[in-house]
């Protein structure tokens, strides 16, 4: 393998400030080697090439382990000793087709260790916990021969060492219920650096999610948390929102700082760093990243929500698509409006709050209702930040839309005919609103 500039400055890197590879942070490695050793002829390193699936995720989960020097991206175990990216994905067509029996390579990351920092055997436990072994042709939604489970050793001593934490793993595996483990074990041939856009690509391209791995089961003996599955007893049954998250997520931080801690919808929403989902629930497919939102009605998985990169309003329309009617959808999302006289809450007096029917956040109180006689629910103030105004030219008329403030969605116009103090007229769509009586909330 050519030794490249970018391997000279992680090797550096180790010699003079060890890190803690991180999306997030790093740290200080206190058994760091001699500070004043320049000399790279002097250090050990180790490698070993593995498989977990798509290999961005796999090159950010094993550059985290303290001791880990390089992580590279690239092709082994299949017959061409010169395939790119797009050679592996044509094989894997004609494969699939059943046009071709040749070996297609497997995506895998070559992992570069100092031995006197980490050994193998820690790796490896990583390497087991990262992802699930017992899928064969396939990791999470990426199904093929080149997505499979591999351990390419070196030498005897790190065939057995692969040997021996397979079987311990497997112990820990069926003790919960998982199926053998897949994982290819063999020599290594046929190794081949990936193109440079899929070096640490995660770190380039992080998308607004964290790689999510693992079957949520500890190594016997490893230091690893093992996070419980949510107890199906403590949730709603029938309907229920999951965020699966992963540790040291900064996109799960994002999505529950600007979501989750304000969260006033009627759907119960609860958090869980376990990738399963509570027992006797099911999942539509596996999961591949985090966060991943999944909306389960009757225990079964109907709807999920890939990823968060602070987009809200894309979010509050993904929950609001599965919520809302079909007429309530028609005014959100495409700005419609009800007929006079046919809307809900025309006639409600009582004191409460008319709330967003998506994210539960008030709108307007019901003391600043009036009838205006249009037909449509009015109201002379909203609830302080609860709205926004847009500029609305269709129809051929110049006039003001307001959205809700925390979904996005569109509510209705706002006229300057309405009663003091503020004589506005805020002429809102009953059907887009909630109303939750005071007398309700006490409850």
């Amino acid at each position: 393998m050519p030794f490249t500039t970018r391997h000279f400055s992680k090797w550096i890197l180790a010699l003079f400030i060890p890190l803690t590879l991180s999306l997030q942070s790093c740290a200080k490695e206190p058994d760091m080697p001699n500070s004043n050793q320049t000399d790279l002829t002097n250090v050990t390193t180790q490698s070993i090439v593995l498989g977990m699936g798509c290999f961005w995720g796999a090159e950010k989960r094993l550059s985290e382990v303290n001791g880990v020097i390089d992580v590279e991206s690239g092709y082994a175990g299949g017959d061409n000793q010169q395939a790119g990216y797009k050679d592996v994905l044509g094989l894997e067509k004609r494969i699939q087709a059943g046009m071709s029996q040749n070996r297609n390579h497997a995506e895998v990351i070559k992992v570069t260790f100092n031995p006197d920092m980490v050994n193998l055997e820690t790796v490896l436990i990583k390497f087991w916990e990262n992802h699930n072994p017992t899928q064969g042709d396939r990791q999470g939604n990426d199904i093929g021969t080149n997505y499979r489970s591999v351990i390419y050793y070196q030498t005897e001593d790190e065939k057995q060492i692969a040997e021996l934490t397979k079987a311990n793993y497997q112990t820990a595996l069926t003790k919960a219920s998982f199926p053998q483990i897949t994982t290819e074990i063999a020599l290594l041939r046929n190794y081949i650096t990936a193109e440079e856009y899929h070096q640490d690509y995660l770190k380039k391209n992080p998308n607004g999610y964290c790689g999510l791995g693992g079957t949520g089961v500890a190594y016997p003996g490893s230091s690893t948390k093992q996070h419980p599955q949510l107890n199906p007893q403590d949730l709603n049954l029938e309907r229920q929102l999951i965020v699966f998250e992963a540790v040291d997520c900064a996109f799960c931080e994002k999505f529950k700082q600007e979501v989750l801690n304000g969260w006033k919808s009627e759907v119960p929403i609860t958090t869980t760093l376990n990738p399963n989902p509570p027992q006797d629930w099911t999942l539509e497919k596996a999961l591949f990243a985090t966060p991943t939102i999944v909306l389960f009605e009757q225990g079964k998985e109907v709807s999920r929500y890939t990823g968060y990169n602070g987009d809200k309003t894309r979010f509050w329309k993904w929950l609001g698509l599965r919520l809302l009617t079909p007429e309530q959808r028609k005014i959100a999302f495409e700005e419609g409006t009800e007929r006079p006289f046919t809307g809900s809450h025309l006639d409600e007096t009582r004191p409460g709050y008319f709330v967003d029917p998506i994210t539960g956040a008030p709108l307007f109180r019901s003391d600043t209702k009036f009838k205006s006689g249009t037909g449509w629910p009015s109201f002379f103030n909203p609830v302080e930040g609860a709205i926004s105004l847009h500029k609305d030219n269709s129809l051929g008329m110049e006039r003001i839309e307001v959205r809700s403030a925390s979904s996005g969605i569109h509510l209705g116009h706002v006229f300057n005919d309405g009663p003091a103090p503020t004589f506005k007229r805020y002429c809102i769509n009953g059907n887009v609103l909630k109303f939750v009586a005071d007398e309700d909330q006490k409850e």
